[in-house]
Parts: structure tokens; sequence; C-alpha cells
């Protein structure tokens, strides 16, 4: 096929291609970057963490069901994710049953750590933009942050959602 004959993508997909080639080159040199802070963690845990982090308290069926995963595999990720003192397991205030997930400060300490390092990374590699291509690129990724945000596979259903409990005296003078 010549140039002239090539069929070409549309807009939409073609952003959706170019969107994905730079998450591949992200993940390939995240994986790669010796110089992230220890100690390491694989980028199925750091899955577990970004969520983690995003949605407090998130409930362990919840977390399976985002990250695509069977619950078996998703409690070894969190298990290693407590040993090493990042996540903490707490009882789900109207389940016995279910549990709830949250960061430890260690573990947010050294997710704001891995985020900082990725940052100076990105930022070596933007500043070699012009600024007008880097202004334009800051407003995209704003728009497609909101629009990734917006899909229903990344938000919690209201059954994922623990009832937040009411302070002592709040639950007494009600």
């Amino acid at each position: 096929m010549t140039e002239r004959t090539r069929p070409t993508l549309d807009p939409i997909r073609a952003a959706a291609r170019q969107a994905g080639s730079i998450a591949e080159l992200l993940d390939v040199m995240w994986e790669q970057d010796r110089d992230a802070p220890p100690p390491y963690i694989p980028v199925s845990q750091l899955r577990v963490m970004y969520i983690v982090d995003r949605e407090n308290g998130i409930r362990m069926r919840a977390l399976n069901r985002l990250l695509g995963a069977a619950p078996p595999s998703v409690c070894r990720l969190v298990d290693r994710l407590q040993a090493l003192g990042f996540v903490e397991r707490r009882p789900c205030p109207d389940s016995r049953r279910e549990v709830t997930l949250s960061l430890t400060g260690v573990g947010r300490k050294h997710l704001a750590r891995i985020r900082e390092r990725r940052d100076q990374l990105l930022v070596q590699a933007l500043d070699s933009m012009p600024s007008r291509q880097r202004t334009a690129l800051t407003e995209a990724l704003a728009g497609l942050q909101q629009a990734l945000v917006d899909q229903p596979m990344l938000r919690l259903a209201p059954e994922d959602v623990p009832p937040v409990s009411l302070p002592r005296d709040a639950a007494r003078s009600a």
C-alpha cells in the first residue's frame, strides 16, 4: 500500500493509539528505572497502592473488581503490601465478613517517593519539548484524565463503598 491508499485513522483512534503507545513507553521506562526508591514494588502491587490511595477505605471485593482479578490473587498482593507495612486491613463497618483497605503513613510516603522519581524522569523528557507543546499537552492530559476517571469501569459501585462511621458523640446524640 502506498501512502496515498493507506487508510488513515480517524482523529479519535489516532489519539487513542498515541496515548496507548505513551502508556507502553512509560511502563517500560518505569519498570527499568533502577534508581527507584527501595524496596522495589512490582507493577501489580503498585496498581493496588494507586487504587487504595485514590479510594481510601475501599472494600476488598471492590478492589478485586477494579483490578479485574480473582480474589485469591488480590489477597496475595495485599498480603505482600501489608507485610511491607504499606497497606492495612480494617474490619468493614457494616459487614463482619469484609475488610476495607487503606494505605499506611509509610505506604503513602513510599508512593510519594515513587511518584516524585517518576516526575523527575518525565521532567527530563518534557524539558526537551517547546513550551507551546508542553502547555497543549498539559491541557490535553487533564482532559484525558477526566474522561478516564468518568469511565464506569474505574468507578466504585454504591455497594463498594462502606458507610461512614459516625463519631461516637454524634452517634450518641442521634
